[in-house]
């Protein structure tokens, strides 16, 4: 059987924390920010949880990292 492999893109966009959550960086961030509140843009700085619904997903992207 062949080795499972880690997905190169997600492998560098979602970072494992020690409990097993994954961080992620919000979108809309980097173009077209003159349109943008700056409390908006402040708040588009903070990474976030992934959503449990995708926690599947991330799982099959990352087999390794959990």
């Amino acid at each position: 059987m062949p080795k499972m492999k880690t997905n190169s893109g997600a492998k560098k966009r979602f970072k494992v924390t020690a409990t097993g959550k994954v961080i992620r960086a919000k979108a809309n961030k980097s173009h077209i920010l003159t349109t943008k509140t700056t409390k908006r843009k402040r708040n588009l700085r903070k990474s976030s949880v992934v959503n449990s619904a995708n926690m599947a997903n991330m799982k099959r992207l990352m087999p390794h990292m959990f």
